[in-house]
């Protein structure tokens, strides 16, 4: 028998959208403690990561847009164990883009992983997760 450590890799497409000095955050409740994110998510299988990123902002924040540009990728390796006990090697690949809005409206996602987006000042953040400062630091960098 052996203790081979299961691998997992997940893609995930983020958009940063900022209008009038806020960025548009969407609130996780996939974990422990709801925690402030960018819009976005697991990219589909055969999907193209500009497609997941426009629909993933959709999904959350009810809004539509385009893509303006890849801004970066960044990379978590978070080796963890599962509920059921399984040490998994967990890896999530993060593609950043800036977007732009084009239409659509705020509404709440109901039944996904995050349950609300909202606008906030560049200068008056709520807690966040630590992808946020990564994500506006390549945004800047830019």
């Amino acid at each position: 028998m052996t203790d081979e450590i299961r691998k997992q890799l997940r893609v995930g497409c983020y958009g940063i959208l900022v209008e009038d000095g806020k960025l548009l955050l969407s609130r996780f409740i996939g974990g422990r403690e709801p925690i402030w994110i960018l819009p976005g998510g697991g990219m589909d299988h055969g999907e193209h990561p500009e497609d997941a990123v426009l629909r993933e902002l959709t999904e959350e924040s009810g809004y539509t847009g385009e893509v303006v540009r890849l801004v970066g990728v960044g990379s978590l390796h978070n080796p963890r164990r599962e509920w059921d006990g399984e040490v998994v090697d967990h890896q999530t690949l993060r593609i950043l883009y800036e977007l732009r809005l084009t239409g659509g409206e705020l509404v709440y996602e109901v039944g996904g992983s995050t349950d609300r987006a909202e606008w906030f000042p560049l200068e008056a953040l709520p807690e966040r997760g630590d992808f946020v400062d990564e994500a506006l630091r390549m945004w800047r960098e830019k």
